[in-house]
């Protein structure tokens, strides 16, 4: 006997989804789960740190970017909210909405174990279907930051950053800074000494 067939998820059920969960639309299905770690939020920061001087603000950098932290994002039939996004500066005109349906140039997920299933599947296929032109998956507990540049409709890996290496990959390749920035809780290589 055949499956019914699935309701397809709607904003009104994304709306009644409780504050204390993140919540999107992906392949028609509502998909929750609980706010980021400490781990994947201090990640978020210092990346968000690490290129807003430089490319939001100019300092030590060329500038001409913005940055968001977890953004509704509206691409197609989809709603998926990355951990960070970030357009050049002339195609992001000032928001009118709580949600954005341009696509961005660059976005960054922070991988965690309730995450990594659609951020690696499905939100990056979404991702390059859009056409999101970089995507970089940072994953805080194994210490690596790959990234991933479109090709057509296919991810190219453009590199692969492991602790103790210095991360200048596109977009951002006009500056560097250590990847363990990124991880405030592990122990500073000095502080090991």
């Amino acid at each position: 006997m055949a499956e019914p067939a699935r309701r397809r998820a709607t904003y009104a059920d994304l709306e009644a989804v409780p504050e204390t969960l993140v919540a999107e639309i992906i392949d028609g299905v509502l998909e929750t789960h609980p706010r980021p770690r400490p781990e994947h939020g201090a990640a978020a920061n210092s990346l968000s740190y690490e290129l807003t001087g430089p490319f939001n603000r100019g300092r030590g950098g060329p500038g001409g970017w913005i940055f968001l932290v977890e953004p509704e994002l509206h691409l197609g039939s989809h709603i998926v909210v990355p951990d960070i996004a970030g357009w050049r500066r002339e195609r992001l005109p000032r928001p009118k909405d709580a949600f954005i349906t341009i696509v961005p140039d660059w976005i960054c997920e922070i991988l965690s174990p309730s995450t990594a299933r659609l951020d690696r599947g499905p939100k990056r296929r979404i991702y390059a279907s859009a056409g999101v032109q970089h995507l970089w998956l940072l994953d805080p507990v194994e210490g690596v930051l790959e990234a991933f540049g479109l090709a057509g409709e296919q991810w190219l890996l453009l590199a692969t950053i492991e602790r103790g290496e210095m991360v200048s990959v596109a977009p951002f390749d006009a500056i560097s800074f250590p990847l363990d920035d990124l991880f405030p809780f592990d122990t500073p290589p000095a502080a090991e000494a």
